[in-house]
C-alpha cells in the first residue's frame, strides 16, 4: 500500500510540473524549437523535461515570462505562435542566424519590455504592431536587413528608453513625432538610407545620453538645440550630407559639440553597441 502512496504522488509531482505552464504557451516554445531547428541549437531543449529547465526560459507563477536565447545557433524563421506567450516580460534572440519577416503576431506580447533581435538576418519592414507594446523599454533591432521608413506607431513607446535600429537599410526621415519618446536615452540610427533633415524635436529628448547617426545621408544643420541635452555623452552624426562635418564625439559636456566641427573630418565607423 506504501509502494502504491508513493507511486501515486510522483506520479502526481511529475503531472504537476509539466501542467506549470499551460498547454497553448508549451507548444508555442516547441513551434519556435521546430521552426529554428533547436535539435542545432548550441544548448538545445529536452522537450520530455519540464519547462522551467529549459535552457534560457524563464518560469514564474506558471508563466512563460523570458525567453534569452542569444548567441544559440537559432536558424529558420519565427513562427506565428510566438505571438501566444502572452506573459512574456523579455525576449532576447539576438546574435542568431533567423531571417524573414517578424511575424505580426508579436504584438500580442502586451507585457513585453525589451524586445532584442538585434545580428540577424531579418527583413522586411519592421511591423506597425510593434506601437501597440506600450510597457516596451527597449526596442533593440540593429545589425539585420530591415529595410522602409520608421513606422510611426513606434512614437507611441513613450516607455522605450533604448531604440536601437542601427546597420539595416531604413529610408525616409526621422519621424518628427519623435519628441514624444521623453524617456529615451540611446537613439541608434546610423548605417542606413536615411534622408532629410535632422529634427530638432530630438532636442527635446533630455534624458538623452547617445544620439548615433551616423553614415546616412541626413542633410541640412545640425540643430544647435542639441547643445541643452545635457545627459548626452555621446555624438555621432558623421558621415552624412550635413552643409558642415563633425567627429564622432564621446565623452562629457555636450555643449562644446557643435564647436568641434570640422571642414574635412573623416568618417568614424563604429560598431553599434548597447
Amino acid at each position: 500500500m506504501k509502494t502504491l502512496k508513493l507511486l501515486v504522488i510522483c506520479l502526481f509531482v511529475t503531472a504537476y510540473s509539466f501542467a506549470n505552464v499551460s498547454s497553448t504557451e508549451k507548444d508555442a516554445l516547441i513551434a519556435i524549437y521546430n521552426t529554428t531547428k533547436g535539435a542545432e541549437w548550441s544548448a538545445t531543449w529536452d522537450l520530455e523535461s519540464p519547462i522551467d529547465t529549459w535552457y534560457g526560459i524563464k518560469v514564474e507563477d506558471n508563466k512563460v515570462v523570458e525567453i534569452s536565447l542569444q548567441f544559440n545557433n537559432l536558424q529558420g524563421e519565427l513562427p506565428e505562435e510566438i505571438g501566444n506567450l502572452i506573459h512574456v516580460k523579455k525576449l532576447n534572440l539576438g546574435f542568431n542566424k533567423l531571417r524573414g519577416k517578424l511575424p505580426s503576431s508579436l504584438k500580442n506580447l502586451k507585457e513585453l519590455t525589451s524586445l532584442e533581435l538585434f545580428m540577424n538576418n531579418f527583413e522586411g519592414e519592421i511591423p506597425p504592431e510593434l506601437g501597440e507594446l506600450k510597457k516596451l523599454e527597449a526596442l533593440k533591432l540593429y545589425s539585420n536587413k530591415f529595410a522602409g521608413n520608421i513606422p510611426e506607431s513606434l512614437m507611441s513607446l513613450t516607455n522605450l528608453k533604448e531604440l536601437l535600429l542601427g546597420s539595416n537599410y531604413l529610408t525616409g526621415n526621422i519621424p518628427r513625432e519623435i519628441f514624444a519618446l521623453s524617456k529615451l536615452q540611446k537613439l541608434s540610427l546610423m548605417d542606413n538610407k536615411m534622408e532629410g533633415e535632422i529634427p530638432v524635436e530630438i532636442a527635446q529628448l533630455t534624458d538623452l545620453e547617445e544620439l548615433l547617426l551616423s553614415t546616412n545621408q541626413f542633410t541640412g544643420d545640425l540643430p544647435m538645440e542639441l547643445m541643452n541635452l545635457t545627459k548626452l555623452n555621446t555624438m555621432m552624426v558623421s558621415d552624412n550630407n550635413l552643409n558642415q562635418e563633425f567627429i564622432s564625439i564621446s565623452g562629457k559636456n555636450p555643449p562644446s559639440l557643435v564647436h568641434l566641427e570640422m571642414q574635412n573630418a573623416t568618417a568614424t565607423m563604429d560598431l553599434e553597441k548597447e
